[in-house]
């Protein structure tokens, strides 16, 4: 076994009776197109331990994590080129659920496929995140999607309780403007980047989606086992809030990948309501994200 490949198995072994905060499933696909031999197949293989040993055994936070609690969350990076030997292209897709009180329930918390995915790779690295410092591209991803992660869940549970991981992000940003890397800076194309999904985050004007999403989880769905009909009146009146958002940001990334993370939720959940219901919160979906209005119509079949 290769030297770096038995260091992560043995941090990883050795970790499990020291729990950190995530549980992070992390695999590496290839574009199908993409022609590749098996040295780059090794490193691929090589590249998931490295990344999830990253992920799941670096303590991002000062708080105390029973195995138990840790948030379960994946990382899927395709790569869809290669430009030159140890260097890689492609795209990276987050997801993080977070558990509903008294169900065994996940609900999505957090969807989103960054594009920008540009980073260097040789075998037998291993990649580890220093705070305050700009080592490598995939260090800096991979640590940015943590903490914001981490700031989408702490938010859920108590307001505005994830915004110094939020910031934590925001520090990430500024270290990486000078790296010449895509994805961090404001002036690049499009509003999709890391440096618009936290800068938005943390700005006034989106304060409603972050007072709803923790309306949505702590008044209505970790309520639902105990008064549906309340809950229901709990989930409409916290989507409600992000009108303001939309009037001053329409379509911002942030505000509709929320809610195409609740689209099958609320289907299933209104699925017993009388047809008013259903209505109201598919007009109310429709006007929050219009350019989805099709998919919020599924809510009514």
């Amino acid at each position: 076994m290769r030297p770096l490949l038995f260091s992560v198995l043995f941090v990883m072994l050795y970790s499990l009776g020291f729990s950190q905060e995530l549980n992070c499933k992390v695999s590496i696909i290839k574009e199908a197109s993409l022609e590749v031999n098996s040295t780059e197949l090794e490193i691929f293989k090589e590249l998931e331990l490295v990344l999830t040993d990253l992920m799941n055994n670096t303590q991002w936070t000062k708080d105390q994590y029973k195995t138990e609690e840790r948030i379960n969350c994946s990382m899927q990076l395709q790569i869809n080129k290669i430009p030159s030997s140890g260097t890689y292209a492609g795209a990276l897709q987050i997801q993080s659920t977070r558990p509903i009180f008294n169900s065994n329930y996940n609900t999505l918390l957090f969807n989103f496929r960054d594009e920008d995915l540009v980073f260097s790779y040789s075998r037998n690295t291993l990649i580890t995140y220093t705070p305050n410092q700009f080592r490598d591209n995939l260090s800096s991803i991979f640590a940015y999607y943590a903490y914001y992660i981490l700031g989408m869940d702490y938010d859920s549970y108590s307001l505005k309780g994830g915004s110094k991981y939020f910031s934590e992000c925001q520090q990430i940003v500024s270290n990486a403007q000078n790296s010449g890397a895509p994805g961090w800076k404001s002036s690049e194309q499009g509003k999709r980047n890391r440096f618009w999904l936290v800068d938005n985050i943390l700005q006034a004007a989106f304060e409603p989606l972050r007072d709803c999403n923790y309306a949505y989880h702590r008044n209505g769905m970790d309520k639902m086992f105990e008064d549906k009909i309340k809950s229901k009146k709990a989930l409409f009146d916290a989507l409600a809030k992000l009108n303001p958002v939309v009037q001053v940001r329409p379509n911002s990334p942030n505000v509709v990948n929320y809610l195409l993370c609740k689209r099958d939720e609320l289907k299933s959940i209104l699925s017993d309501s009388e047809i008013k219901e259903k209505t109201d919160f598919v007009t109310l979906l429709k006007r929050l994200d219009p350019s989805n209005s099709s998919k919020y119509q599924e809510i009514l079949e």
